[in-house]
């Protein structure tokens, strides 16, 4: 019977639902994380009877013809770039961006990743990096001497040193941003590396253009709804059970024929 097959087809497809919801609840407090959701596709049809096709010589046709499908699949799983919410921490170089961009990373690998994670710190040298010690693009050293960082919208690094009544600029925080950001390769820690999905960077300073600001002092949550992904977690629970009962009804189908005598 098909209908054993496309109710495994559709538990798979399920399965993978569940999966993909239950990564987004675990990231709910992982600093700049953007939720995914499944996409699903009908699978192929069987044409017993062909829509269009004649049906007598006269030239009649069949209006809607006899298609039985077989199923369904996990289409894509794309991930979903909306705006968190921006939580006040008041630490110094913690960077939240309002709107689009993504920080820029350099890799131990030369590579450049990209990531809405801007809890940075200050290493042995100065140097802002990520907690992982990977520098910020495009390098940015805090003098000795500074007794205070401050980083304005457009990302502007300007630091306070004693004896020096100005703030001195060291240095200009650029974003970079996607035509496509769903299609960015994500490789766990935040990061994202450029695929040919994505496209190529195009990099510019905060709040100009179509880049967004930077705010000092704060960081951005993972824009994970709780209570909509636990609806549809529920959702996905009882299309499961639905489907495996889709199974259980054919089985009993065949146990009848087979009991027949």
């Amino acid at each position: 019977m098909r209908s054993l097959d496309i109710g495994a087809t559709g538990m798979l497809a399920q399965q993978m639902n569940v999966d993909v919801i239950s990564n987004n609840i675990a990231n709910m407090t992982t600093t700049g994380y953007k939720k995914q959701r499944a996409a699903f596709q009908d699978l192929f049809y069987q044409n017993i009877d062909k829509p269009g096709t004649t049906s007598s010589d006269a030239g009649t046709t069949v209006p809607t013809g006899l298609q039985i499908g077989l199923g369904a699949n996990t289409g894509a799983v794309y991930r979903m770039h909306g705006q968190g919410s921006i939580s006040i921490t008041e630490n110094s170089l913690d960077l939240a961006i309002n709107g689009d961009g993504f920080f820029q990373i350099d890799m131990p690998n030369g590579n450049t990743a990209y990531t809405r994670d801007g809890t940075f710190q200050l290493n042995e040298n100065g140097e802002l990096v990520t907690i992982d010690g990977y520098t910020v693009q495009p390098g940015i050293t805090i003098p000795d001497d500074a007794v205070e960082i401050e980083i304005n919208s457009s990302g502007e690094v300007l630091v306070a040193i004693t004896g020096q009544p100005a703030l001195q600029n060291v240095g200009q925080l650029e974003l970079a941003n996607f035509i496509n950001p769903a299609g960015l390769e994500a490789i766990g820690d935040n990061l994202y590396l450029e695929s040919d999905a994505s496209g190529a960077p195009t990099a510019g300073n905060p709040n100009e253009d179509n880049f967004g600001a930077i705010r000092q002092g704060a960081l951005e949550e993972a824009n994970v709804n709780v209570v909509e992904e636990i609806t549809k977690l529920i959702s996905a629970q009882r299309a499961y059970e639905m489907n495996s009962k889709v199974i259980t009804t054919s089985d009993e189908m065949l146990q009848s024929i087979s009991q027949l005598r």
